[in-house]
């Protein structure tokens, strides 16, 4: 019995690996107020309904990680209509490492673009 691999769903994984947190930390420079995982989530899925970058429940690893490494705070507020909510908000130092990995993504995407073109498939 072989099991197969689909080589899409391989490639889209290993591309979102680091692209994801890129987005994120795009999306919490733009937000104006600290954010909880929900409403990331919903922000994403207004952004680009044709192209699924991540499943919510992937989210909030990629949210502690970024916390964890310093670029996001987060702090856990009551709700009333549920359980609490641990809000999200960008750091100085998120702010620095987004514009480094912006330049990094436009040096790459110029690179494979010489490399692949840019035709329709």
């Amino acid at each position: 019995m072989t099991i197969s691999i689909d080589p899409n769903k391989k490639f889209r994984k290993e591309l979102n690996s680091g692209i994801v947190s890129m987005v994120l930390l795009s999306i919490m420079t733009q937000a104006k107020e600290p954010m909880y995982g929900y409403q990331i989530a919903k922000n994403l899925e207004g952004k680009g309904e044709d192209v699924p970058m991540m499943k919510q429940g992937a989210l909030y690893p990629v949210l502690r990680s970024l916390a964890a490494s310093g670029l996001l705070q987060s702090h856990v507020d009551p709700s009333i209509t549920g359980p609490p909510r641990r809000y999200y908000q960008i750091t100085d130092s998120g702010r620095e490492t987004l514009l480094e990995w912006k330049k990094i993504w436009n040096e790459t995407k110029t690179y494979i673009d010489s490399i692949i073109g840019d035709e329709n498939v």
